[in-house]
């Protein structure tokens, strides 16, 4: 058998450097993408579900860790999200293709697994073991999307005011909305942790003022089961925050180990 040419060693040598580096980039990449395993280790679970891509209304339920297992620890409850419905966000989930994709101001609640922030509310303090910022006159939820600040809450006493200057977010909706209680209490949906600029910011769980009223793309409920939501969560646990419409959940829950949905 007769030995290849150098000139065909050099072509093959570049080309199994070229593949190495592709197969190289293509895993770091994968080792980065988020997964289900990047929620493996919560132990309390909110569910919220809804009928429909554009359904404004559905359920949320929580979930904990028992004996190995997803266990319902209460029944579920109503709950309002975007006026729009829902689209896929940017959380813990693997990227969807398949669906609507949250943008800035389209009115949809991000759809797909979140981490669950700090708590925030009009009173000096909450009865919850989450983190807890009393929100004031001088708070603000940056939705401005060429803002530095985009996506985070800030107060203009320190950030000064022109940091706030074009948001439609102040977190004391009753000072500046006569009297809103939609943000008397809260809690922070961890979507677009990354704060890529238009894709959603200042997703949040929060009262409703009338039952079923939808939202801009937040998720609303009774104060009662606010109340409920902030006394059980514990940081330790790893809590997070999984809204799907009913058909998404059912393709997608055994794969992400999500638990039995109420019916």
């Amino acid at each position: 058998m007769s030995l290849p040419s150098l000139p065909y060693l050099s072509r093959s040598l570049a080309l199994a450097a070229v593949l190495l580096t592709g197969t190289a980039h293509a895993m770091a990449a994968d080792a980065s993408a988020p997964s289900a395993s990047s929620w493996r280790d919560a132990r309390q679970l909110v569910l919220v579900v809804t009928d429909g891509w554009d359904a404004t209304t559905g359920t949320l339920q929580r979930f904990e860790v028992r004996e190995g297992r997803w266990q319902a620890v209460a029944a579920a409850a109503p709950i309002a999200v975007g006026r729009n419905g829902a689209a896929w966000g940017l959380g813990l989930h693997p990227a969807q293709a398949q669906g609507p994709q949250k943008r800035e101001g389209d009115g949809r609640a991000p759809a797909g697994v979140f981490t669950l922030g700090e708590a925030f509310g009009y009173a000096a303090k909450a009865d919850t073991a989450m983190p807890y910022r009393a929100m004031q006159a001088t708070s603000y939820c940056i939705d401005v999307p060429d803002s530095p600040l985009y996506n985070r809450i800030i107060d203009t006493r320190t950030e000064g005011e022109a940091a706030a200057k074009g948001s439609t977010e102040p977190m004391r909706l009753d000072l500046h909305n006569q009297g809103d209680i939609r943000y008397r209490e809260g809690l922070v949906i961890g979507h677009n942790p990354k704060a890529t600029p238009r894709a959603g910011s200042c997703i949040f769980a929060h009262l409703w003022r009338t039952p079923g009223e939808p939202t801009a793309g937040c998720t609303a409920m009774a104060s009662e089961t606010m109340d409920s939501v902030l006394a059980w969560l514990r940081p330790d646990a790893r809590p997070v925050f999984v809204l799907l419409p009913r058909v998404e959940y059912a393709r997608l829950a055994h794969d992400w180990q999500l638990p039995e949905a109420a019916r």
